[in-house]
């Protein structure tokens, strides 16, 4: 995520993102739970301002995302579930496509998400991200790094949250 962001941020935009730089080196984890809730919290920062095609594969992993954490006993998943359904609200055209696509496909073949998954989910939502028509896109962009940054952080118990700046925080290039 912090490649594609870097990438797809304007210049300008992208002097805010040198304060995140140290937060993300070494910060992994072979958790796959860590893939799905990142990518929910890109997919959910793209649904209400992304095109419509886009729109429509993210609620797609939107809603698979949600079967998945469904199945687990966890906190983080309970409030990734609960972004996800705002996320989905906002696009109430995208979410009934979606439940009519998944409904056509039946039943997966592989239950789950797999990392590839995940990161397609986030390549698409970074993407659309950067190509909505907002004029805020790079601070969209910067939020969702910082969120993901910080929620990865706390994940993997790398380092308190109030070490991730927050997109506020952060120097604004002129």
């Amino acid at each position: 995520m912090a490649r594609l962001v870097n990438d797809l941020t304007r210049d300008a935009g992208r002097a805010r993102l040198t304060p995140l730089i140290p937060t993300v080196i070494g910060l992994t984890s072979d958790d796959p739970l860590l893939d799905v809730l990142l990518a929910v919290r890109a997919a959910s920062a793209a649904v209400p301002i992304a095109a419509e095609e886009r729109q429509r594969s993210q609620a797609v992993g939107l809603r698979v995302a949600i079967s998945v954490l469904a199945e687990r006993d966890d906190p983080r998943a309970a409030d990734a579930i609960e972004s996800a359904r705002a996320a989905l609200r906002t696009a109430p055209a995208a979410d009934a496509w979606a439940a009519g696509f998944i409904e056509r496909i039946g039943p997966l073949r592989r239950p789950g998400m797999n990392v590839q998954q995940c990161r397609d989910i986030v390549t698409g939502a970074v993407d659309g991200i950067a190509r909505a028509c907002v004029a805020d896109a790079d601070d969209r962009l910067v939020a969702l790094l910082t969120d993901a940054v910080s929620d990865t952080a706390r994940f993997v118990g790398a380092a308190p949250a109030e070490a991730v700046p927050a997109p506020a925080d952060l120097p604004v290039a002129r």
